[in-house]
């Protein structure tokens, strides 16, 4: 029997939404992340790393996964959320 596929969260930016907007760093909100790990249950989804972090830490280590990944991101919301993890 074939898995039921979850329904995705919707998209928005607005006031309360799930996704930051361009001009805020896009990527998703604290809600969004709840919203999407409620939808996939075992998801280690997490927030971006926005402040200050120890060298070799795990927010480090993610960071730096994330800028390394997101590299080649040309856009305009890409570029955004690479700024906003301070890539």
């Amino acid at each position: 029997m074939a898995r039921k596929k979850a329904n995705p969260i919707r998209r928005t930016t607005g006031k309360g939404g799930n996704y930051r907007k361009t001009k805020s760093g896009a990527g998703m909100t604290k809600k969004g992340v709840r919203a999407y790990r409620k939808a996939n249950p075992g998801s280690k989804l997490k927030t971006a790393v926005t402040g200050k972090v120890k060298k070799g830490s795990k927010a480090a280590k993610r960071r730096k996964s994330f800028c390394a990944r997101s590299k080649g991101w040309t856009g305009e919301r890409g570029k955004a959320a690479r700024a906003r993890w301070k890539c």
